[in-house]
């Protein structure tokens, strides 16, 4: 496509020539006769020189003028400069203003996350959370690309429900045309569905979790993708799970230095990250656990500081599986050589980041399932076409689901979750 200005970061192509770069003024400084002008476009960031010898009067004065964050079309021809960051510097000789802003409010000074989270619409501006989200656009385009690479199709899941997937406390509930329904938890059990048509398939969704807490690691709107196969086995869903993770962290690695850099992360952890993972039971995850420090009993699910002192033992991240069955779905397969633990795990991050992905192999016997949603007291009329799947052409089938904000955050290095997501919905927060 061909365009009528230049985009930063195809500036390197244009050396010597004029161009115009569109968009916006992050920061400025003068010295009496040239003002340096940072300009970002959304692709990058270049600083342009403009001196007065090099334009009229009005336009010196203009360049003056420009505040924080306003809109501008500049024009001048490029030459390399070893010094800038990018490699490159523009002199300025044309500048049209398209919207002055006043009194922006996000200044160099420091500002508290509250103020900043308040401010979300405009805090994604700044070189940080740029940083994070094109990290984030960059894990998304690698999980599609693998899952791509090894035959699976992309199959939308819907968002509203007639039933829970994980469990019915923590459901958003909804009116749908005087009937109830729900904002999906997961995509799983629709793909379940699709993975019989098709046999691999994934979805990307939003995933919705009403929990009442204010941890770093939470946020009540997520997204998810959530894989599936026909015929996989517990060991190959790890697998799959082993070898897109690896892929996400070498793309991230490769594609992604200089959003790496901006953000501070010491990236020789990442770096760490090959196959095989590190593989232990549950049960001697809760070993580890009491060793650690951090009590806990067989048969208790593990909380986030479990999840720190897990995911803090290992140099590459570790699978947990073989989860007791009370404390799991009631989908779940269970391990045919011992029946109290179900073929499921979990896939810890390095760095004390915790869990980041779920799956598991998922029962395909109907009188099983039929035992297990009894046991687990789940109504039948709503789960009626998830079990018309073990009816008609049920096969062995797994799948898993990966949280995409918890491995931004582990990615980057974040402190909190809230800044892996353009706009964060938590308890007590929903603006903007």
């Amino acid at each position: 496509m061909k365009l009528g200005w230049t985009y930063i970061e195809d500036i390197g192509q244009h050396v010597g020539r004029t161009v115009t770069v569109k968009g916006w003024l992050y920061a400025k400084r003068s010295s009496g006769k040239i003002h340096f002008l940072q300009l970002r476009d959304g692709t990058g960031v270049i600083q342009g020189v403009m001196a007065r010898n090099d334009v009229d009067e009005t336009t010196f004065e203009l360049g003056g003028s420009l505040t924080q964050e306003s809109s501008v079309e500049v024009t001048g021809p490029v030459r390399e400069d070893s010094r800038a960051p990018s490699g490159y510097e523009l002199t300025v000789t044309g500048l049209k203003v398209v919207q002055l802003a006043k009194d922006y409010p996000i200044t160099p000074k420091e500002h508290g996350p509250a103020f900043l989270m308040e401010h979300r619409h405009l805090w994604l501006r700044s070189s940080k959370q740029h940083a994070i989200l094109r990290v984030r656009d960059t894990i998304e385009q690698a999980i599609h690309g693998y899952l791509h690479s090894q035959g699976f199709i992309h199959t939308p899941a819907p968002i509203l429900t007639p039933t829970a997937c994980e469990g019915t406390t923590t459901l958003f509930q909804t009116d749908y045309f005087g009937e109830p329904a729900f904002l999906s938890q997961s995509g799983q059990m629709y793909i379940e569905a699709t993975a019989a048509a098709f046999g691999k398939v994934y979805t990307f969704t939003p995933a919705f979790r009403a929990e009442k807490s204010k941890t770093r690691r939470h946020l009540t709107e997520l997204w998810m993708m959530d894989a599936e196969a026909s015929y996989f086995t517990h060991e190959e869903n790890m697998q799959c799970q082993e070898e897109m993770v690896c892929a996400v962290v070498g793309k991230v690695l490769a594609e992604c230095q200089t959003e790496l850099k901006t953000l501070e992360r010491d990236t020789a952890m990442l770096e760490k990250i090959r196959a095989p993972f590190h593989r232990i039971s549950y049960k001697q995850a809760v070993e580890l656990c009491n060793k650690a420090g951090v009590p806990i009993e067989y048969g208790e699910d593990f909380g986030a500081p479990h999840d720190t002192a897990i995911a803090g033992s290992f140099d590459r991240p570790v699978f947990v599986d073989r989860f007791p069955t009370t404390i799991k779905s009631f989908y779940m397969q269970p391990d045919p050589r011992d029946p109290s633990v179900v073929l499921g795990s979990d896939l810890y991050a390095t760095e004390g980041y915790g869990e980041i992905i779920g799956g598991s192999e998922r029962i395909h016997d109907l009188d099983l399932l039929l035992r297990k949603m009894e046991e687990h007291q789940v109504p039948y009329e709503p789960y009626k076409w998830y079990v018309d799947l073990r009816r008609y052409g049920s096969v062995p089938h797994a799948g898993f689901g990966i949280g995409i904000e918890r491995t931004v955050s582990w990615i980057c290095g974040l402190q909190h979750i809230r800044e892996a997501i353009p706009f964060a919905r938590m308890l007590e927060k929903i603006y903007p």
